[in-house]
Formats: C-alpha cells, sequence, structure tokens
C-alpha cells in the first residue's frame, strides 16, 4: 500500500476502485450519461436539455464536465443535432452497437 511515503501501484488501484473509477479514467456519473444516451435514446442524437433532465444534472454541468474528457477520448460527439454515442463508448461499456443504417441512397464513392 503506502509504504516510506511511497505511494504503490496496488494503493492507486484499490483508491481508484473505491471512487469507481475505470481504467480509461471514466467515473460512475460519466458511465451513467453514456448509459443514458444509449439506453434511453438509442445513442442519440439528443439535445442536452433533454440528457441533463434524464440523469438529473444541469446542462451546464454535462457540457463544462463531463463532455469534454467523452470528447477527447472519442466517446461522445456534438453535432448539430444534439449528443451522439460513439460505437467506442458502446465497446467500452459492453453494449452492442447498433448496425449502419442502409439509406437507400447509392454513395458517389
Amino acid at each position: 500500500m503506502v509504504a516510506g511515503g511511497k505511494i504503490t501501484r496496488e494503493a492507486a488501484k484499490m483508491g481508484l476502485d473505491r471512487l469507481e473509477i475505470d481504467s480509461l479514467g471514466l467515473d460512475a456519473n460519466d458511465r451513467r450519461l453514456l448509459n443514458a444516451l444509449i439506453k434511453f435514446y438509442g445513442g442519440g442524437p439528443v439535445g442536452v436539455e433533454t440528457l441533463a433532465a434524464a440523469i438529473g444534472e444541469e446542462a451546464v454541468t454535462i457540457e463544462d464536465v463531463y463532455e469534454p474528457y467523452l470528447m477527447q477520448i472519442g466517446f461522445l460527439s456534438r453535432t448539430p443535432r444534439g449528443r451522439c454515442a460513439t460505437r467506442a463508448a458502446y465497446e467500452h461499456l459492453g453494449v452492442k452497437p447498433p448496425e449502419p443504417q442502409d439509406s437507400g441512397q447509392q454513395s458517389f464513392f
């Protein structure tokens, strides 16, 4: 644990586990936001006010506290229509991502 004023790997792991912080640095609130986005809104897009109401959080807190890191690690994207969970978020949470939709339009490529 802590020996001679040094923090060991085991002590750090135990502390992070107690705080419910996972290997990517996500805490319970980050996972709650992503789970709500995926389970209640099919991964998005969903407006920040709607998402805030769903998890009982202030929209400004989502924008200022949660979103920057989730966007930085590629788990969340902001679009003009709202917030969307990325495939990486689904995979990290152990949820099967939706299959890509066929738009019925031909591709230029």
